[in-house]
């Protein structure tokens, strides 16, 4: 008997966005885009949906001018 072949499941776009901010140095807005496939604006809408759900998310300013500006999930909702 051969094993059927299973792939394992997807992973949403939103549980993405949420794992590259969860990462210790974050993720800045191209990042979130080149791995979403989305546009800048739906990236911030994202962000702002999380937020409403209870994330704490920080902004991260650039280590030297002219820097991108980075985001990082630093808390967690307490039903997550």
């Amino acid at each position: 008997m051969s094993k059927p072949n299973q792939t394992p499941p997807r992973e949403s776009k939103s549980a993405l966005v949420c794992r590259l901010l969860s990462r210790k140095a974050g993720a800045d807005l191209t990042a979130l885009q080149e791995a979403t496939g989305w546009q800048p604006h739906s990236v911030r809408a994202a962000l702002s949906t999380l937020r409403k759900a209870g994330y704490t998310i920080d902004r991260i300013a650039p280590k030297k001018e002219g820097g991108v500006v980075s985001y990082r999930i630093s808390a967690k909702p307490e039903a997550a």
